[in-house]
Formats: C-alpha cells, sequence, structure tokens
C-alpha cells in the first residue's frame, strides 16, 4: 500500500465536473493498494498519516500532525501508484490490487478515518477523477508499507 500525502492549502475533486470532495487546509492523501494488502495494512497506515508530523508549529519547525491541527483529510484512490516503472517505457499495474478488491479496501479506509478524524471527504472510487490542490510548502511525502 501507498499513499501520497500532500500538505495543501485546499484541495477538491470532480467528477463530470460535480465537486464530490473538498477539504481547506490539510492533506490530499492518493491511495494505492497492492496485491496482498489487509484492512490492518490501511488502517496502520491511516494512524501513521494522521499522526505524521508534516505541519508547522509556532517555531516553523514540522512538529504538528493532522490531529493536532484538525485540518482536513481528503483521500482520492490512485492505482497508478503501484505502477512498475523499472523496465520499459510503459508502466506495469501487475502489483496493483484487482479493482474489487481495491474498492472494499479503499471504502474500509475512507469510513475509518471518519471515525478518527473530524474532517474526512472522498473521491469516487474508479471514476474518472479530476483533482485540484494548492500544495502548502510544497510538502510531499510517501508513506507505504
Amino acid at each position: 500500500m501507498r499513499l501520497l500525502l500532500q500538505r495543501v492549502s485546499h484541495a477538491e475533486v470532480k467528477v463530470e465536473g460535480a465537486v464530490v470532495g473538498g477539504i481547506g487546509p490539510g492533506l490530499l492523501v492518493l491511495a494505492g493498494f497492492g496485491k496482498g494488502d489487509s484492512a490492518e495494512v490501511a488502517e496502520r497506515l491511516l494512524d501513521k498519516l494522521l499522526a505524521y508530523r508534516v505541519f508547522s508549529d509556532s517555531s516553523g519547525k514540522m512538529n504538528l500532525s493532522l490531529t493536532q491541527t484538525g485540518g482536513g483529510l481528503l483521500l482520492v484512490s490512485q492505482f497508478t501508484l503501484l505502477a512498475e516503472t523499472r523496465k520499459g517505457l510503459r508502466p506495469d499495474f501487475g502489483p496493483a490490487m484487482p479493482p474489487a478488491e481495491a474498492r472494499q479496501l479503499f471504502e474500509h479506509l475512507v469510513q475509518t478515518a471518519q471515525r478518527k478524524h473530524p474532517v474526512v471527504a472522498s473521491g469516487v472510487f474508479g471514476a474518472d477523477m479530476q483533482v485540484s490542490l494548492v500544495n502548502d510548502g510544497p510538502v510531499t511525502i510517501l508513506l507505504e508499507d
């Protein structure tokens, strides 16, 4: 499982021109699920991302977590994060979890996040989405299991 965290001042996801999820300051998280990933893996990485210190304290140091700041969390599924790129000039998506399983795991991730954090939005699994954001910093970090 790979989670690409981007600290944002705001972000939103549109499907067919309509906004389906958006946040103000917080984290946009692109989530990719690989073969063999589980609910336990998803929950462990969710706990890590909620506690990950990527927000500045009063001294300007990255010492605060999303939980501490109360910022928004926007979750977007993105199987392309699992692309194998070492060979050739075309990505190989063989390591990605099959769509039906990945949908269940993404929905579990969103539901668990909603129980653990007050401001959670999401994209639509499998949809053609347009994601817009203003990356704050920029800060972009890859969390993997």
